[in-house]
């Protein structure tokens, strides 16, 4: 039967660079109990498919080998809440460049108010590790400052506006004038290009930070340990300058400081569940309200995965780059 098969992307020899995405016909997935189908409208891309391209993040055990963390789409088969032609967003394990998709009914969500497909597929994978790792594992506070580096990215372009509506003050570090300009627009009270000099001062004159998303890692620790205030937390999310710290544990016991952090994708269905419940009674209203806006910088057809992988690389995008589907 046509209908029993659609299009995705797969990655040609198992990993390897942008050009070894390419599209394919494969099953349509079937909705097991408790899950719902999804037609895709859009998929966000997002870092960690650029690493499971490149072989260095395998999915989860039981999630699609297909790319795609993120979507946005109309229901066909219904679970719990959702009912056929309800229009949705959803988090995945895996499976999002595709043109449907079958996840777990608790990791669904309305669009927000005033959102299409496309600016709500850019939501769930960066609201929920910000929610996740800013809110609950930093306890990032109204009044509190957070230290957000690579600020123009979908996570940072997300970070600065959640802060600021939860009443926090935010400094962010960019590379480039440009992007320091971008981030202060989106309501960073301060913006430092890296390129022209350190972020330490400028903290220190601000009264020093009480949480940090990093997604950097080594290159940065010592100097965000240096303007951490007392009982301050860095999170890490990434570790894109280096994966191993070198701790001066009387310093960190001096700071009372928490070191954390958090991956996502392998957290169970209940639990991002529970964070999608949360995220619906506190981040929505913030979208409906215009307090959070979603950053789409450009589009590409699913069949031009490779091309969009490849832009996004290039680093010189403003938010984030999305799949449409025909």
């Amino acid at each position: 039967m046509p209908d029993s098969t659609m299009t995705a992307i797969a990655i040609r020899d198992g990993k390897g660079a942008a050009d070894a995405l390419h599209p394919v016909q494969v099953p349509r997935p079937v909705a097991g109990e408790g899950q719902v189908l999804i037609r895709v409208h859009a998929a966000g891309i997002n870092r960690p498919d650029l690493l499971q391209r490149q072989g260095h993040y395998p999915p989860p055990p039981g999630a699609p080998e297909t790319l795609g963390l993120e979507v946005a789409g109309e229901v066909v088969t219904g679970a719990g809440r959702w009912q056929p032609g309800d229009r949705v967003c959803a988090l995945l394990a895996g499976g999002g460049y595709a043109q449907y998709v079958a996840v777990d009914a608790r990791q669904v969500l309305p669009l927000p108010e005033g959102c299409d497909f496309v600016h709500a597929a850019a939501l769930p994978e960066t609201v929920f590790t910000v929610f996740a790792n800013v809110f609950e594992h930093g306890q990032l506070k109204a009044g509190e400052r957070l230290l957000l580096h690579g600020a123009t990215s979908g996570i940072g372009v997300m970070a600065i506006q959640m802060a600021k509506a939860a009443g926090a003050q935010v400094l962010a570090t960019a590379r480039g004038a440009d992007k320091a300009a971008q981030a202060r627009t989106l309501g960073a009270d301060i913006a430092v290009d890296t390129r022209a000099g350190s972020f330490v001062e400028p903290a220190k004159a601000a009264g020093g930070i009480d949480v940090s998303l990093d997604m950097v890692g080594a290159s940065v620790f010592a100097d965000t340990l240096a303007v951490l205030n007392p009982r301050g937390r860095i999170v890490y999310i990434a570790a894109q300058g280096g994966g191993t710290l070198e701790v001066p544990i009387m310093e960190l016991m001096r700071r009372q400081a928490v070191l954390t952090g958090s991956t996502l994708r392998p957290r169970s269905a209940e639990e991002k569940g529970r964070l999608a419940t949360e995220i619906e009674r506190r981040v929505w209203p913030w979208i409906a309200q215009g307090q959070v806006k979603v950053l789409v910088d450009r589009t590409f057809p699913l069949e031009r995965a490779a091309q969009a992988h490849a832009y996004l690389e290039a680093g010189q995008h403003l938010g984030k780059v999305v799949l449409t589907m025909a």
